[in-house]
């Protein structure tokens, strides 16, 4: 039986619901906006705002231009569900990317994580924060980077050997370092330019960054 327990105008917390009944949902909820996280029978369902969707495509723009820019592949998930019923654990990010594993699922046209490498990078804003511990169920699948966004800025987490996240200086993913405080210096731009503009001043910071490194 399904309790609810926060009515809130963003989010609602349910208690007690099977994996059978949060499948069920998510298949009702598929053409709504909207991000249901699951863990071991509790849902969060929440809203999302215009700060949360703006900042996550920006984000995801810059991840998309460095791939570029380094020549890698890429394999965009969006806000695909990844869960895992073993772990009773499943939830959407803002965007995840398969960088290194994008071959691998190249051709797919459904992913499950049972089989399939789970995304090698993941976006997570934090604008109305989750009663969930959604960092908690990133390490349960396995998620090797995490980029978490929140009211202090922009964090790096990377998967450790015990499976769980740690900050880093500077993301694995890419050839050569980027740094939060990187990307942090092209945000803050967004004040004053339109993103077209932001992401013309960032490509030309990756190339100079590269021809310095090869000079």
């Amino acid at each position: 039986m399904i309790k609810t327990r926060i009515p809130e105008r963003q989010k609602l917390i349910l208690e007690n619901v099977s994996w059978d009944e949060y499948t069920r949902l998510l298949r009702n909820f598929e053409q709504r906006h909207l991000r249901l996280t699951y863990d071991r029978g509790r849902l969060e369902i929440m809203t999302l705002s215009y700060q949360h969707e703006n900042m996550g495509a920006f984000l995801g723009r810059l991840i998309v231009t460095l791939t570029e820019e380094f020549n890698l592949p890429i394999r965009s998930g969006g806000s695909t569900t990844l869960r895992r019923r073993k772990k009773k654990k499943g939830l959407e990010s803002d965007n995840c990317y398969w960088i290194a594993h994008e071959a691998e699922v190249r051709n797919n046209e459904v992913i499950n994580l049972r089989i399939d490498p789970p995304p090698d990078l993941a976006l997570e804003v934090d604008v109305t924060r989750s009663s969930m511990n959604r960092m908690r169920i990133y390490e349960s699948l396995k998620i090797p980077e995490v980029w978490r966004w929140n009211k202090k800025g922009l964090t790096f987490l990377v998967l450790n050997a015990s499976e769980k996240h740690d900050a880093v200086a500077a993301s694995p993913t890419f050839p050569v370092p980027i740094s939060p405080a990187d990307l942090m210096h092209f945000i803050a731009m967004r004040g004053q330019m339109d993103d077209n503009a932001v992401i013309r001043e960032f490509r030309a910071w990756i190339r100079a960054k590269l021809a310095a490194g090869q000079s």
